[in-house]
């Protein structure tokens, strides 16, 4: 996946966290801030569905209807 495409994911599930109805407010601040970790630090984007997914079991619904799982 392109440097750029991946960006595009990455900027999508953090709208997508932030946009949520289901997630809390300390829910949705711990998922966008991880998320805009991996944006900064460019890491491997198959790892951060097991890093939100951690954060709490809300996340793993959220993806898999980005088509991310």
């Amino acid at each position: 996946m392109s440097s750029h495409k991946h960006h595009e994911h990455l900027e999508k599930i953090k709208e997508s966290i932030a946009s949520s109805d289901v997630l809390s407010a300390q829910e949705k601040s711990d998922g966008v801030k991880k998320v805009e970790e991996w944006i900064a630090e460019d890491k491997g984007f198959g790892l951060l569905y097991d890093e939100l997914a951690k954060l709490s079991a809300k996340f793993e619904p959220l993806l898999q209807e980005l088509g991310l799982d």
